[in-house]
């Protein structure tokens, strides 16, 4: 399989493609039309039966998940699109909002006429300021056109939306975290249940989406769910933006079926960087189990990546070839999750810090034995202990790495820093860290 499906991507080409002709030019706004003079119930039900399935990592069916709705009763019922993308290496929906809005927004007019919403939300970062401009565009330039607004082309429905820009924390990806926030509260994680569908924004039924599962409606409305279908595996159908980052010769976004592999996306994206070769990578951002080059021909799909030990999560291929400490990297993406730990359970937030604490301490040259069981036992102590997903992610690459790169560890120790030459890595450049002999890093201590 080595050819593309650019379907979220077709316009991303065009001259100034994010504007609302273009996207018409090329066949927008079809599905929103087709999809008023359908039954509602008929349209849950068409992408149910195309199989399309959350693209925000979960991989949980879309259609499914609008069924969860209970009956009407009279009261609001809220759309809210999960644009809170912030995990390292994740890097799909951003480019998507910037370069075709409009999809985005189609595909929130007709969920919710399919869900029987009348204000939906579009949850984004705050810090990315171009693509929150870019969005109020383009909602503006939906409502001047009749997409969006009272009446919506002479249908009888109405539809706001607004979209909210968020404070900047990762656990805001967490659905309820983001609901909480989207209240004005501190953004953590909801018990559950009640589900979102029973109990979300404002204790209302709500559906909560990812930007690409929300984008790829239109085109399965318009084209059937047999064309989507048609597509990716038995069991995970259709297309999807594959993100590759880092060491490799063209990195960028290549919009796929689901099932490619790396070897063929790799062929397309002109290889790993010349003179260099593949040592790990993430399938689905830093959240999951890393890969070697001995899965380069597993199938990006949900169950193949399941089947061989990761998840495919975002989609997000982080490329790092043998110039890349593996410890470093693990060290870094540790960081990032200390920082982002709410707080608000104790395995989560006591056990990302210390495993900063003993990564570091092996990263900096004072690693004892007996420090790689340690850190597996914190990871043991985490899994499946946690509140929300974060500290599922954290202990991911940590236990993952640990098991494939477990001699790299242990020269750390032995040798009493990395071995690696500090100089040869783009990545993560060297940064000198002055220690005391036996004691933890404290937070902030370098490495390559």
């Amino acid at each position: 399989m080595t050819t593309l499906t650019p379907v979220l991507t077709d316009t991303w080409d065009k001259d100034r493609s994010w504007r609302l002709a273009t996207y018409e030019r090329a066949g927008g706004y079809a599905g929103l039309k087709k999809a008023l003079t359908m039954d509602p119930a008929a349209l849950v039900q068409t992408v149910k039966d195309s199989g399309l399935r959350g693209r925000g990592g979960a991989g949980f069916p879309t259609g499914m998940k609008w069924g969860f709705l209970p009956p009407p009763d009279g009261g609001p019922r809220y759309l809210v699109v999960n644009a809170d993308e912030s995990e390292p290496g994740t890097c799909k929906d951003i480019p998507l909002m910037l370069a075709s809005p409009q999809h985005l927004i189609e595909g929130v007019a007709i969920t919710s006429f399919a869900i029987g919403c009348d204000h939906a939300f579009i949850y984004v970062r705050g810090e990315v300021l171009h693509v929150y401009r870019r969005l109020l565009n383009a909602v503006e330039e939906a409502y001047k056109a009749g997409y969006l607004g009272k009446n919506i082309q002479g249908s009888g429905f109405d539809l706001d939306v607004t979209v909210h820009a968020g404070a900047g924390a990762y656990i805001c990806g967490e659905e309820t975290a983001l609901l909480d926030s989207l209240e004005g509260l501190r953004g953590q994680p909801r018990l559950k249940p009640p589900f979102p569908a029973v109990a979300g924004l404002y204790a209302r039924p709500t559906v909560v989406n990812n930007v690409e599962s929300i984008a790829s409606v239109p085109a399965i409305v318009a084209n059937g769910a047999d064309w989507f279908s048609s597509m990716g595996t038995e069991k995970s159908q259709g297309h999807g933006l594959f993100s590759l980052s880092g060491h490799v010769t063209r990195p960028g976004q290549y919009e796929a079926p689901l099932g490619i592999t790396l070897r063929e996306l790799l062929d397309l994206a002109g290889g790993v960087r010349a003179g260099h070769e593949l040592k790990f990578w993430t399938p689905g951002g830093s959240s999951t189990p890393i890969f070697t080059q001995e899965h380069l021909d597993v199938p990006l799909d949900y169950e193949s990546v399941g089947a061989a030990g990761s998840m495919l999560g975002t989609r997000a291929l982080q490329i790092f070839d043998e110039t890349v400490c593996v410890v470093r990297a693990a060290t870094r993406w540790t960081d990032f999750y200390a920082h982002e730990s709410c707080g608000k359970c104790t395995p989560c937030r006591e056990g990302t810090y210390w495993l900063k604490q003993v990564l570091h301490r092996i990263e900096d040259g004072a690693g004892q034995d007996g420090d790689l069981e340690l850190l597996v036992d914190l990871c043991d102590n985490i899994l499946g202990r946690a509140f929300c997903a974060l500290g599922d992610g954290a202990v991911s690459p940590i236990t993952s790495s640990v098991e494939l790169f477990r001699d790299e560890y242990q020269a750390h120790i032995d040798s009493h820093g990395c071995p690696f030459d500090p100089s040869a890595s783009a990545l993560f450049p060297y940064t000198p860290k002055t220690r005391t002999p036996g004691t933890l890093a404290g937070a902030g201590a370098g490495g390559h």
